[in-house]
C-alpha cells in the first residue's frame, strides 16, 4: 500500500461489484487505506466515509424475474480514519443463508476531498460454498 497507487474514483461518490471466485457465505468486508504518517500532505480526506454494502440476487431465483436485479443490504459502516488503516465490518448475512458470488461497495461520501477518493484494498470474508459442510465451526 504506496500513497497513490490506489482504485480512485471522481468525486465523493461511487461504487464496484466485486466478481468473487466461487460463491462465498459472506461474513465480514475489510477496507485498507493508507495512514496519515504514509501520506504525503500528512492527511486522508480521499478515504472513504460512509460506505454500503450490497449483494446482488441477479441469475440466483430462475423463474421469470431471473433478468431483474434486486440488491439487498448487508451493512452501512463508517470508515473511521482517526482508527488503524485496515478496518474490518462484519455483514448482516444471517438472513441470507446462502453464498453469493458478487458483492457491491458502494461509497457514499469520503472524509472531504472534493475531487477525487480513494481505496487502497477491499477483502471480502467468508466460507467457500464448496466447503462450508466441511468447515463448520472454523473461520
Amino acid at each position: 500500500v504506496f500513497p497513490g497507487n490506489c482504485w480512485a474514483f471522481q468525486g465523493h461518490q461511487g461504487q464496484v461489484v466485486i466478481k468473487l471466485p466461487t460463491r462465498v457465505y459472506l461474513t465480514a468486508i475489510t477496507l485498507q487505506h493508507i495512514s496519515k504518517d504514509a501520506s504525503p500532505s500528512g492527511t486522508i480526506i480521499s478515504a472513504p466515509k460512509d460506505i454500503a454494502v450490497f449483494v446482488s440476487l441477479l441469475g440466483t431465483s430462475g423463474g421469470v424475474d431471473a433478468d431483474r436485479e434486486e440488491e439487498i443490504l448487508l451493512g452501512v459502516f463508517t470508515y473511521n480514519v482517526e482508527k488503524n488503516p485496515t478496518q474490518t465490518f462484519p455483514l448482516k448475512n444471517m438472513l441470507l443463508p446462502r453464498a453469493f458470488s458478487h458483492v457491491k461497495l458502494l461509497v457514499k461520501s469520503n472524509w472531504g476531498n472534493p475531487w477525487y477518493t480513494c481505496i487502497y484494498r477491499v477483502k471480502v470474508h467468508g466460507k467457500m460454498e464448496n466447503q462450508k459442510a466441511s468447515t463448520q465451526g472454523q473461520d
